[in-house]
């Protein structure tokens, strides 16, 4: 409810305000009241009256009597008059009054030009979680930290495991590194796909293309064990990793397939071609459906998470927004001065996208595709090789090539940076996450794989949100209250 304006709560004729003489019996004196209620000032309030003494030494020798009535003075009249307590600021030492004990006044309270009410309406300003104390002052509290909780986390530095992997090709529009649900990390070398078991660090050779072809893709159904390889001659071959036989191959491309992307049973591909196709690994046709809109080699393929949507980058600079039933982009962003190869949806929000352009450009930008709408632009200084995000927590990683070819935890939507990466010699082209969500591997020319723990488990996340707001605050006051008295026999 908003406070009643000033003009509303003044009388209609001027009246003097009374002094309260301390060593006289409290008199009030009949008022005229000229509206429906009446807010009285407290300026010159007798102290007396609550039976709380304002001078130190005569206070009680009992610590739990002292220092209730420091924080009760200190919550009925502001910090001024709590003994104990300074105001953080000095501006607010004018709006309290000021007892006198001169003999001029024989100890009278004076009231300053300020009407001081002990409630008074004031602007409520956001204040942030930490700064919650039982009263709701600006003071220091004895016996409690002021000093905001650091929620920051700690991001190794180091990776934990690194492997050689020869023959990773240094080529920015290649995506040679997937992550399954099963553990299960595929990497493309050469004309060789590798398997790389996590839990028992066994590695199996699933396929060879021969001198004559390459891997320019691989990519994990989302469940189960099939994976899908693009090939340098525009097939796509679909393996079941268990058996490690070749259940499939697909054509339909004119030139090497380096993007894909899973919808359920749905195969996505994006190809030198300029084109996108959709396939239906159940159906008989190779393809059922052919995507046209990009000028140049389509480089970056993303399904969002419901499945609606599939999010398509090229080396045209631009970014496109697909349906399920659409084979024109039903949305087309233009914003990116170089290719657009690192994309990643949300997990978080629906419809929020995030993007990344290469050497020429280097800003992550984040998108609404429920709304059409540009949200916001960060310009990282290096290309932009990858963009992942944390399903665990509102946090996303990036990659970058040119040139500083570092890895970047990003805190979301702050874009603060939690940590910067960097130990490989090469732009850093692949990135996958763990079927767990904490950790990453990152691929680069200089023929290594990287093992990094970056995000925290799904149950030691962050709850610091709006949702748990007045959990951590009732945490919080307790905690206050209980360094306030922990000194205090409370028997």
């Amino acid at each position: 409810m908003e406070a009643p304006s000033t003009s509303s709560m003044e009388p209609k004729t001027p009246r003097i305000q009374p002094t309260l003489n301390l060593h006289t019996p409290h008199n009030p004196s009949p008022r005229t009241i000229y509206s429906d209620r009446f807010i009285p000032s407290r300026s010159s309030s007798n102290f007396a009256l609550f039976n709380i003494t304002n001078n130190p030494s005569s206070t009680s020798s009992d610590d739990s009597t002292s220092a209730y009535n420091s924080l009760l003075k200190a919550a009925l009249f502001g910090p001024e008059f709590g003994g104990t307590f300074s105001p953080l600021t000095p501006e607010k030492s004018y709006l309290y009054g000021k007892i006198g004990g001169n003999s001029s006044n024989n100890g009278v309270l004076q009231s300053t030009p300020i009407n001081c009410n002990i409630f008074k309406y004031k602007t409520e300003t956001r204040k942030s979680l930490h700064s919650l104390t039982p009263f709701g002052f600006d003071y220091q509290l004895p016996g409690a930290s002021h000093s905001p909780v650091n929620t920051r986390r700690k991001v190794p530095r180091s990776p934990y495991k690194v492997l050689d992997a020869p023959a990773l090709q240094d080529d920015f529009y290649l995506n040679l590194v997937d992550w399954s649900s099963h553990n299960v990390l595929a990497v493309g070398l050469s004309h060789c796909v590798y398997l790389w078991h996590a839990s028992s660090s066994k590695v199996v050779k699933l396929c060879d293309l021969g001198i004559d072809d390459t891997v320019c893709s691989v990519g994990w159904a989302q469940r189960g064990t099939h994976l899908a390889v693009g090939t340098g001659n525009g097939k796509l071959q679909i393996w079941d990793a268990s058996r490690c036989k070749r259940v499939r191959t697909m054509e339909g491309h004119r030139h090497r397939v380096g993007a894909l992307a899973w919808s359920s049973s749905m195969l996505s591909s994006g190809s030198r071609d300029k084109s996108i196709l959709q396939r239906d690994i159940r159906a008989q046709e190779d393809f059922v459906t052919k995507l046209s809109g990009h000028k140049s080699e389509v480089c970056g393929l993303k399904w969002s998470y419901d499945n609606r949507e599939l999010a398509s980058g090229g080396n045209d600079n631009r970014l496109f927004v697909w349906n399920q039933h659409s084979t024109q982009p039903v949305l087309k962003y233009c914003e990116h001065t170089a290719a657009v190869k690192a994309i990643a949806w949300s997990p978080h929000l629906h419809g929020l996208l995030a993007s990344g352009g290469g050497t020429a450009d280097r800003c992550i930008r984040f998108w609404n595709t429920t709304t059409n709408s540009h949200l916001s632009c960060m310009d990282t200084g290096s290309q932009v090789c990858n963009l992942a995000w944390s399903k665990n927590v509102n946090e996303l990683v990036s990659t970058h090539g040119y040139s500083q070819n570092q890895i970047i935890v990003w805190r979301y939507p702050t874009m603060s940076k939690l940590a910067t990466l960097t130990g490989h010699t090469y732009r850093v082209l692949y990135l996958a996450i763990s079927p767990d969500g904490q950790t990453i591997v990152t691929g680069a020319g200089d023929e290594t794989l990287r093992f990094w723990n970056v995000f925290p488990s799904a149950k030691s996340q962050n709850t610091e949100s709006e949702i748990g707001a007045s959990s951590l605050g009732r945490t919080q006051i307790r905690t206050m209250v209980l360094a306030i008295f922990q000194n205090v026999d409370l028997g």
